[in-house]
């Protein structure tokens, strides 16, 4: 069942719901057997043990209303990248592809053929919404879908997609486009700018909108060795920055430049706090120390890269590095689902196969799919914090219907079995999607 759309964050309430579960993760600290949170308003006012809870609210003269789960109760899951105007493309992404240009010819004609924007990417948040998702970075293509996250009210970014821009034709009227549909797209949420992908613009817009975007305190987004053609090899050149004038990556793959995309847009000042990207599949050591040394997140979607037929991700080396990792499922057209925890599955398989055996993984991919999507879009600060359960976050919450035996291994079946387990979801400390087993449970049911 679905709800209205979240109160817009900062209203308030006197009433006071105290929920709790069996198991507690606020992310930011450790897990809680019999744990609790405090909700009034779209406020956390306290989280720990649940008598501790029930204490501290009596001695401030505080009556709460209790609703108890008997699963699990987590920060609402954060998905780091998104097309959600393709869900109505799933047939698309019911395909098996040989690399990007394969699946790109699959995608292409439904694509021209239109579509109804809007409503697709409603239906996507709807699905979002039932699988514990409460914010996303979302790319819009066309500005009919540009309301999805306004509209829905789930929290996170939109941005607007820029690419097939050249140089010339950003100077005629390129710049001036963009920076008009930016301005255009409804608040809340956050807004921002995605150049899609190093080798679909050239230098000079790759230059430009991180300026666009800095000038007005907002984020980018984009694709970066999601494409073979990206990754760096091996040349006899000297270094191409010096003395030449290239006008795209094309140009410099052209001229027999082994420069990786990753250095080539860090050249251009695009990379940054400010920045996080999707994919990251195709990225040697260098590329992903570039990344840290940034402060730039990577959005892992492994189904969505196994449905194109692209290599895996280097999820082993990304954890054992220290890089930000958020997590996303790109869209219908790439991925057989938008239940984020499908994906959080996928990577502990594949961290597991390419050598990670850290006894703190699955602790590690939760992290990754509330505060590091939240961290990626610079959610997890300020008035608006969300992504992990501490006081003064929005109540932002995800019920999860699984059994809960010690921690460890409860953490361990979440990351493994939590796919299609949501059970019920809250925004802004309103509820919004429920399963009717979470209703027979608790009697909440959606807010109107």
């Amino acid at each position: 069942m679905i709800g209205a759309p979240a109160q817009p964050a900062g209203a308030t309430s006197d009433a006071v719901t105290l929920y709790s579960a069996r198991l507690v993760l606020p992310v930011t600290a450790p897990p809680i057997l019999d744990g609790a949170i405090a909700v009034r308003g779209d406020r956390l006012l306290h989280v720990g043990e649940r008598r501790w809870v029930l204490r501290s609210l009596a001695e401030r003269g505080i009556a709460a209303h209790e609703v108890h789960w008997p699963g699990i109760l987590m920060p609402g899951l954060v998905n780091a990248h998104s097309h959600l105007q393709y869900t109505g493309m799933a047939s698309v992404g019911q395909g098996r592809y040989d690399g990007f240009d394969d699946w790109a010819n699959a995608f292409n004609p439904v694509y021209e053929a239109g579509r109804d924007w809007p409503a697709d990417a409603a239906a996507g948040a709807r699905l979002l919404l039932e699988h514990g998702t409460t914010a996303v970075a979302d790319i819009v293509t066309d500005a009919a879908a540009a309301g999805v996250l306004h509209d829905a009210g789930l929290h996170g970014i939109t941005y607007w997609e820029v690419m097939s821009w050249t140089n010339a034709e950003w100077a005629r009227t390129g710049r001036a486009q963009v920076e008009a549909a930016l301005d255009a797209l409804p608040a809340p949420p956050g807004t921002g700018l995605s150049p899609h992908a190093p080798y679909s613009l050239e230098i000079v817009p790759l230059l430009e909108i991180p300026d666009i975007v800095r000038e007005r305190g907002s984020r980018l987004h984009l694709h970066l060795g999601e494409a073979a053609f990206e990754r760096e090899f091996d040349h006899e050149h000297d270094d191409p920055w010096h003395g030449r004038e290239l006008g795209s990556f094309r140009e410099l793959r052209d001229a027999g430049f082994g420069t990786g995309a990753t250095e080539f847009v860090d050249q251009l000042g695009v990379l940054g706090p400010d920045c996080h990207i999707a994919h990251g599949v195709y990225m040697t050591a260098r590329d992903r120390a570039i990344l840290r040394a940034r402060g730039t997140s990577v959005a892992l979607c492994p189904r969505s890269n196994a449905v194109i037929g692209l290599d895996e991700p280097p999820v082993a080396a990304y954890l054992a590095e220290g890089n930000p990792i958020a997590v996303g499922t790109d869209s219908l057209s790439s991925s057989p689902s938008l239940d984020l925890m499908a994906d959080v599955a996928e990577l502990a398989r594949l961290a597991r196969a390419q050598g990670y055996h850290t006894r703190d993984l699955a602790e590690r991919l939760i992290a990754a799919a509330t505060i590091g999507g939240a961290h990626a879009m610079g959610l997890d600060v300020g008035a608006n914090r969300t992504g992990y359960l501490a006081v003064g976050a929005l109540a932002d919450l995800a019920f999860f219907d699984l059994p809960v035996t010690d921690v460890a291994e409860t953490v361990t079946d979440l990351v493994e079995s939590g796919a299609g387990r949501a059970a019920a979801t809250v925004i802004a400390g309103r509820v919004r999607a429920t399963t009717d087993r979470f209703t027979r449970a608790t009697g909440v049911v959606t807010d109107d």
